[in-house]
């Protein structure tokens, strides 16, 4: 939202369309490398995802060997406690068969004795042991698992960021867009004004010839009349004083229509050529109209491009 009413104080600053275009080329080529470079760091984060899904296999593999291992160990103590029963039955078995004949293996009964708790003390030593070991198995197995989950929220992070700066992009653009179509709009306004004024300035020039041959039949016709008078002139010398101040006066009057028929006649031609450069113009505008619309085109098909892969990676990460 800053950046986009920043972008609207800039423009509002700028005065012609010219400086208005090259400000929105400007911002365009600043937001594409924008999104180079979202690009690039969207393939590190491919790279880092890549290597988190390996020490998560890793990581999974250790813990499936670990699980193993403390399945053997269980196996290990189920079967020496199955010993040790088996060992205590038969020695309850032999106490009962030989206890008649105790007091003679008295010495044998008490060696084999010591030798079954020697192996049972060997036996609780190698279960403790084990017992250790499988114990420091889980703790590390479990500040793996921590670590990994801390990975995943960063990832998740970086992600919801990355949409954010998508939703942006998308923003800047859609008004871009917006300006482009207002400034056409102006262009064609002011297009239209100079058709009218450049159609009214004819009609002008029309008129003024019109009068300008009206003119001239009134001044043959005041010019006979000036040769009728002259051939009357003795006769009457008041009526030719009138007559010629008659015949100032249309000359100035003549002079006056000329000299406003030269400047409307101007005025067209100018009209005119400002229609030629505006046609002109038009067509220069329309030229980077179009370039612009590309651009815009590949942008978009950039964004989707984009979006495309986000969605997949985001599935890949769900996955």
């Amino acid at each position: 939202g800053k950046e986009i009413t920043l972008l609207m104080q800039t423009l509002n600053t700028l005065s012609t369309p010219e400086e208005k275009l090259a400000a929105l080329c400007k911002k365009y080529a600043e937001l594409l490398e924008e999104h180079r470079n979202s690009q690039k760091q969207m393939k590190i984060l491919q790279k880092k995802q890549t290597q988190l899904v390996q020490e998560k296999d890793h990581l999974q593999s250790e813990h499936s060997k670990a699980i193993l291992a403390r399945s053997k160990l269980e196996s290990l103590c189920r079967e020496l406690q199955r010993h040790n029963r088996t060992l205590k039955a038969e020695g309850v078995q032999r106490a009962r068969e030989e206890e008649e004949k105790r007091k003679e293996v008295t010495s044998h009964f008490q060696v084999t004795l010591n030798d079954i708790q020697l192996q049972m003390e060997q036996h609780n030593e190698r279960n403790s042991k084990l017992r250790q070991e499988n114990m420091e198995l889980a703790e590390r197995l479990k500040k793996l698992i921590e670590q990994y989950e801390l990975r995943e929220e960063h990832i998740d992070k970086v992600f919801k960021h990355k949409d954010l700066q998508q939703q942006l992009v998308d923003a800047k653009l859609q008004q871009a867009q917006e300006m482009l179509k207002e400034a056409e709009e102006r262009h064609q306004r002011e297009k239209d004004f100079l058709l009218k004024e450049a159609v009214e300035s004819q009609r002008m020039c029309e008129l003024m010839k019109q009068q300008e041959t009206h003119l001239k039949q009134q001044l043959a016709l005041y010019t006979e009349k000036f040769e009728e008078f002259q051939n009357t002139l003795s006769k009457s010398s008041e009526v030719f004083t009138t007559f010629k101040q008659e015949m100032e006066k249309m000359t100035k009057k003549i002079k006056k229509l000329e000299k406003e028929t030269t400047m409307y006649r101007s005025r067209w031609e100018s009209s005119n050529k400002a229609l030629l450069e505006m046609a002109e113009e038009k067509t220069l505008r329309d030229k980077e109209l179009e370039g612009l619309q590309v651009k815009i085109q590949r942008l978009e098909k950039l964004c989707r491009a984009l979006q495309s892969e986000r969605n997949d990676l985001n599935k890949k990460v769900q996955d």
